[in-house]
C-alpha cells in the first residue's frame, strides 16, 4: 500500500508549499552567513498570501483579515452535567444553541411554512448536541467553564465549526465508533454527548496530546461512563488501523494533522511552519491519504467516515479526498461513495460562512461577521 499512496499523492507533493519564493527574499547561502530569520507565523503568512491567494481570488482578502483577527467560540453543553441549568444560563448571555435552530429551520419550509420533505440520510445529523453561539456580527466571549454540581465542567469553548464534522457523521443509538485522530478532545467529547457510542475507540499517536485528551474526558466525563469499557484511549500509529481493526466500526472520524491555518497565523509554539519543519509539512497530504485509507478501512461495509481538517487547501481536503477514493478502488476494490451535503450546509448557513465551490465536501471560510473555522468536512460510505 505504501508505494501506492506515494505514487498516488506524488502530484500533491510537487504542488505542496508550495509556490516559489518571491526575488527579494532569496539569497546566496555562499554570501549569506546564515539563512534569513523570520518567525514561523510570519512565514505561514507568506505561504498563504501565495497559495490562497490563487486558490480563493477575490475572497482571499476578506478571508485573510478574518483569520488574523480574534476567532470566535461556541459552547458545547456537557449532557452529563444539569444541561438544562446550563443551557438557560448561557441565554441568559444571549446566545443561541444554533443545532437547535437550525433543527426547527430544517423542519419547515422556508417560503411556505409548511412541513418540508424529508431530509436525505446523509444530512442526517448526529443528536443531542447543544452548542451555543452569539449572533452574527456580535463579538462576545463566554466566561470561562467552571465545575457544575454534578462534579464536571458545565460546558466545553471550541470553535463551533469544530462541531460540524461530529454532527455530519450522523451518529445512531447503538453504533460502534472510531475517532482517529482524537487529541485534543474536543470532537471525542461531542461524540460522547450524543449519546449513541457503545463503543467509543478514541486515539491519537502523540502521547503528549492523549494527555490532553484524557484530561478532557475526566474534567467532563462521569468516572462511571468512563468505567463502562464505553471509551477505549489508545496511543497508536493510526495508519495502520486498517489492519488492526478491519471491518469493524459503523462511524469513522478522521481529523487528519493539516497545517491547521488558523493556528499556524497566531502561535509561534508547535507551529508546522518552523523551518524545521518543511520535510513534515510537504509530507502532510501523503500522511493524510493513509490515514484517510485506514479509517475506511476499518469501516463496516455500509457505515460512515467523516474526514475533516482545519486547513483551507484544496491539497488536503478535496485532492486527498479523491486521491483515497482512488486508492482504494485501485488496491483493495472497495468503492467509497462521497455524500452530498447540500441540505445540511443549508442548516447551517445562518451560522457559517461557506466556500461555495468545494469539488467533494464542504468547507467553512473564515468571515469577520461569523469568524469560525476555517473547517472542512466530507462524509463517505463504504459501500463494499
Amino acid at each position: 500500500m505504501a508505494a501506492l499512496v506515494v505514487r498516488g499523492v506524488r502530484d500533491l507533493l510537487k504542488r505542496t508549499d508550495f509556490a516559489k519564493v518571491p526575488r527579494r527574499h532569496r539569497y546566496k547561502k555562499k554570501w549569506a552567513a546564515t539563512e534569513p530569520k523570520f518567525p514561523a507565523t510570519r512565514l505561514a503568512l507568506q505561504n498563504f498570501d501565495m497559495t490562497y491567494g490563487v486558490q480563493f481570488g477575490d475572497l482571499w482578502p476578506s478571508i485573510r483579515v478574518s483569520l488574523l483577527s480574534e476567532q470566535k467560540y461556541g459552547a458545547l453543553v456537557n449532557n452529563f452535567a444539569a444541561c438544562d441549568h446550563v443551557s438557560a444560563e448561557l441565554e441568559q448571555l444571549c446566545a443561541r444553541d444554533f443545532v437547535n435552530k437550525a433543527h426547527s429551520y430544517g423542519e419547515l419550509e422556508p417560503e411556505s411554512g409548511q412541513m418540508a420533505a424529508p431530509s436525505p440520510a446523509s444530512s442526517a445529523c448526529s443528536p443531542n448536541l447543544r452548542c451555543f453561539t452569539f449572533t452574527r456580527g456580535n463579538v462576545s466571549r463566554f466566561p470561562p467553564a467552571r465545575l457544575g454540581s454534578l462534579g464536571v465542567m458545565d460546558y466545553y469553548l471550541m470553535d463551533a465549526a469544530s462541531l460540524l464534522p461530529v454532527l455530519a457523521l450522523g451518529l445512531q443509538p447503538g453504533d460502534t465508533v472510531l475517532d482517529l485522530c482524537a487529541a485534543p478532545g474536543g470532537k471525542t467529547l461531542a461524540l460522547l454527548q450524543t449519546g449513541c457510542c457503545r463503543n467509543l475507540a478514541a486515539n491519537d499517536l502523540s502521547t503528549s496530546r492523549i494527555g490532553r485528551l484524557q484530561k478532557v474526558l475526566h474534567s467532563y466525563v462521569p468516572q462511571d461512563i468512563r468505567d463502562k469499557s464505553r471509551v477505549r484511549v489508545t496511543s497508536l500509529d493510526g495508519r495502520k488501523w486498517g489492519e488492526l481493526e478491519g471491518d469493524t466500526y459503523d462511524r469513522v472520524l478522521v481529523d487528519v494533522p493539516c497545517t491547521t491555518d488558523r493556528h499556524s497565523l497566531h502561535e509561534e509554539e508547535n507551529n508546522i511552519f518552523q523551518r524545521s519543519r518543511k520535510k513534515e509539512r510537504q509530507m502532510l497530504p501523503m500522511l493524510q491519504v493513509q490515514l484517510l485509507a485506514a479509517g475506511l478501512l476499518a469501516t463496516k461495509p455500509g457505515g460512515h467516515v467523516v474526514y475533516s481538517t482545519c486547513s483551507l487547501s484544496h491539497l488536503q481536503n478535496e485532492y486527498v479526498v479523491q486521491g483515497t477514493i482512488e486508492l482504494l478502488a485501485n488496491q483493495y476494490s472497495i468503492e467509497v461513495q462521497v455524500e452530498d451535503l447540500t441540505h445540511f450546509r443549508k442548516l447551517f448557513m445562518d451560522t457559517f460562512s461557506f466556500f461555495p465551490s468545494c469539488q467533494v465536501g464542504e468547507l467553512v471560510i473564515p468571515n469577520l461577521m461569523a469568524n469560525f473555522g476555517p473547517m472542512y468536512f466530507c462524509k463517505m460510505c463504504r459501500l463494499k
